[in-house]
């Protein structure tokens, strides 16, 4: 190729060409050094958490009133949480109800319990971070590196659902997760579900989840979950 012959804007194409390639190349062993840290880490987190105990307390709220309080014992077996029901605080229904009023009423405690079930279920699916998902992410290109003053940001897009969006937070320095914000939806992109979950490091520097708050958004529906009252087994 002879350069004295390209035009004006064809040398410019050209460095332009080189200028992002240079700084795809760049870019991507951070990228893979972000997701092979937050990888470890998680596994390593996971193996600590098991020497523990803990406390959750669920809260669902609709339209902001508090309408299901419950406490539970968790601790990891097997690789998974284990939850022991300690107490369930319902709300009081005021004044007498006919059987009917009763049935109806019930009958939406349970679709909400269930709702809530489900959106608590999905969030899980966001805040621990899947190894094999990470991947398949960054193979098809779904995965970006956002730089901060003091944090970094992973963003990836068709995580776990088409269209779903999540950002994972990370301290640079110790490569943990310092938060998780999920835009994302049940069996149908009109039901959106809203996830943002903070983290928190205990005496040992273990990293767990510390809080996570679901909104079902179609049905006004809150579930927030705190962690708490850690102790070695």
């Amino acid at each position: 190729m002879n350069y004295r012959l390209l035009s004006l804007v064809e040398r410019f194409a050209l460095i332009l060409f080189v200028f992002l390639g240079t700084l795809c190349v760049a870019q991507n062993p951070q990228l893979e050094e972000k997701i092979a840290a937050l990888k470890q880490n998680q596994a390593m987190n996971k193996q600590k958490l098991a020497q523990y105990t803990w406390t959750e307390t669920e809260t669902i709220s609709i339209k902001g009133n508090v309408k299901d309080t419950k406490v539970y014992q968790v601790q990891m077996v097997n690789g998974q949480q284990q939850k022991t029901e300690v107490s369930n605080q319902q709300a009081q229904q005021g004044g007498r109800q006919g059987r009917v009023k009763e049935h109806v009423v019930e009958k939406k405690k349970e679709e909400y319990q269930e709702y809530g079930q489900q959106i608590g279920a999905l969030a899980k699916q966001y805040t621990t971070p899947d190894p094999d998902r990470l991947m398949q992410a960054k193979q098809a290109g779904n995965v970006s590196l956002q730089p901060g003053g003091s944090t970094v940001a992973l963003i990836i897009k068709n995580y776990v659902k088409q269209g779903d969006s999540v950002t994972f937070t990370l301290d640079p320095q110790s490569k943990q997760l310092q938060n998780v914000r999920v835009a994302s939806y049940l069996n149908d992109p009109k039901d959106a579900v809203t996830i943002s979950a903070e983290f928190a490091q205990l005496p040992d520097g273990t990293n767990h989840t510390a809080s996570t708050l679901i909104n079902g958004v179609s049905k006004q529906l809150t579930v927030n979950d705190v962690n708490s009252n850690y102790q070695m087994r």
